[in-house]
């Protein structure tokens, strides 16, 4: 069984998974919309991946602000936690998602990934590292 990781974002949700063993997380996918609030492809995607995965639990970022408020965005995360939960049966965790644009950002940066190019890649890298902190949180509580 595997945890998928979503970063949700007005118009993509950035997707990573786990390996079997729950300790390493790895960016899959971003699943692209063209509404903000057209969200049943979306759903079906993740669903789509949740079979193909095998997945037991989504880890989905929360978008705090960086004075640890809450503002549009996690009330729009919080909506889409519980339609996911709905959908899936799954359960869904948030994890704070602050600065994990910007760590995924740098880390393309250091990875050679054109500018140019990095628009392709930083959602789903985002969620790789929501995925990552939660993964090594947990590895933790138990070590």
């Amino acid at each position: 069984m595997r945890v998928i990781g979503l970063d949700y974002g007005t118009k993509t949700v950035g997707v990573a998974v786990s390996d079997e063993t729950k300790l390493i997380a790895q960016p899959l996918v971003t699943i692209e919309r063209k509404q903000a609030n057209k969200l049943r492809q979306t759903y079906a995607a993740i669903e789509a991946i949740i079979a193909e995965q095998d997945v037991e639990l989504i880890v989905l970022g929360n978008p705090k602000n960086m004075n640890n408020t809450e503002g549009e965005r996690v009330q729009a995360a919080k909506e889409f936690k519980e339609a996911l939960e709905r959908r899936t049966g799954l359960p869904v965790v948030l994890v704070d998602e602050r600065l994990t644009t910007v760590e995924a950002n740098r880390i393309l940066e250091d990875t050679g990934v054109a500018l140019s190019a990095r628009k392709e890649h930083i959602d789903k890298m985002a969620a790789a590292i929501i995925l990552q902190n939660y993964l090594d949180m947990e590895y933790n509580k138990k070590h």
